[in-house]
């Protein structure tokens, strides 16, 4: 099923290791699915968002706390 949600209110959230800087991914958690968008797109109309199942994405940074370190850059 493809759902396109409505970011208009979606409350946007980076790591705090970016410092503030817009060289990083944002997340945000909106009508029972995961967005995703790099935040040097803000304000962009022709940004792109990634979208993803709330139990997709749990599986994925799941992988990561766990220590799957083939999900992380070399």
């Amino acid at each position: 099923m493809i759902i396109k949600p409505d970011l208009t209110n979606a409350t946007w959230a980076k790591s705090a290791l970016s410092s503030g800087g817009q060289n990083c991914l944002e997340v945000a958690f909106i009508d029972g699915v995961v967005a995703l968008r790099d935040s040097k797109d803000i304000g962009n109309p022709e940004a792109q968002v990634l979208i993803l199942s709330e139990d997709d994405y749990r599986a994925f940074t799941g992988g990561i706390q766990n220590g799957q370190s083939n999900l992380l850059l070399p």
